[in-house]
Protein backbone atom coordinates (compact mmCIF):
# COMPACT_ATOMS: atom_id res chain seq x y z
CA UNK A 1 0.00 0.00 0.00
CA UNK A 2 1.67 3.29 -1.47
CA UNK A 3 1.26 6.33 0.67
CA UNK A 4 -0.84 8.45 -1.29
CA UNK A 5 -1.39 11.80 0.95
CA UNK A 6 0.74 14.21 1.76
CA UNK A 7 1.48 15.96 5.40
CA UNK A 8 -0.92 18.59 5.12
CA UNK A 9 -3.29 16.53 3.88
CA UNK A 10 -2.64 14.29 7.04
CA UNK A 11 -2.90 16.57 9.34
CA UNK A 12 -5.84 18.87 8.19
CA UNK A 13 -7.38 15.21 8.12
CA UNK A 14 -6.55 14.47 11.59
CA UNK A 15 -7.82 18.08 12.44
CA UNK A 16 -10.93 18.33 11.31
CA UNK A 17 -11.30 14.24 12.95
CA UNK A 18 -10.37 16.18 16.02
CA UNK A 19 -12.83 18.64 15.59
CA UNK A 20 -15.69 16.60 15.35
CA UNK A 21 -15.01 14.40 17.81
CA UNK A 22 -14.96 17.47 19.99
CA UNK A 23 -18.27 18.52 18.82
CA UNK A 24 -19.81 14.99 20.00
CA UNK A 25 -18.34 14.97 23.16
CA UNK A 26 -19.51 18.47 24.20
CA UNK A 27 -23.04 17.61 22.66
CA UNK A 28 -22.89 20.07 19.71
CA UNK A 29 -23.67 17.53 17.37
CA UNK A 30 -26.39 15.20 18.76
CA UNK A 31 -28.52 12.27 16.71
CA UNK A 32 -28.27 10.84 13.26
CA UNK A 33 -25.48 13.81 12.52
CA UNK A 34 -23.29 12.66 15.25
CA UNK A 35 -23.51 8.94 14.58
CA UNK A 36 -22.85 9.81 10.78
CA UNK A 37 -20.00 12.53 11.49
CA UNK A 38 -18.46 10.27 13.81
CA UNK A 39 -17.77 7.72 11.22
CA UNK A 40 -16.36 10.26 8.54
CA UNK A 41 -14.32 11.58 11.49
CA UNK A 42 -12.77 8.02 12.33
CA UNK A 43 -12.58 7.56 8.46
CA UNK A 44 -10.52 10.60 8.61
CA UNK A 45 -8.52 9.84 11.32
CA UNK A 46 -7.22 6.73 10.11
CA UNK A 47 -6.65 7.78 6.70
CA UNK A 48 -4.64 10.78 8.15
CA UNK A 49 -2.83 8.14 10.26
CA UNK A 50 -1.64 5.55 7.61
CA UNK A 51 -1.36 8.25 4.70
CA UNK A 52 -3.36 6.18 2.68
CA UNK A 53 -6.81 7.23 1.03
CA UNK A 54 -8.60 4.36 -0.78
CA UNK A 55 -10.98 6.97 -2.59
CA UNK A 56 -8.09 8.62 -3.71
CA UNK A 57 -5.96 5.07 -4.80
CA UNK A 58 -9.64 4.41 -6.81
CA UNK A 59 -9.46 8.03 -8.82
CA UNK A 60 -5.69 7.90 -9.30
CA UNK A 61 -5.18 10.98 -6.87
CA UNK A 62 -2.68 11.78 -5.01
CA UNK A 63 -0.95 14.59 -3.17
CA UNK A 64 2.06 13.90 -2.86
CA UNK A 65 5.14 15.31 -4.91
CA UNK A 66 6.50 12.49 -7.07
CA UNK A 67 9.46 12.37 -4.83
CA UNK A 68 7.85 11.66 -1.60
CA UNK A 69 5.58 8.16 -2.56
CA UNK A 70 7.39 5.69 -0.59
Amino acid sequence: MNKNLANADRALRIVAAALIFVLIVAGTLTGLAAAILGILAAVLLFTGTVAFCPLYYAFGISSLKKTENK
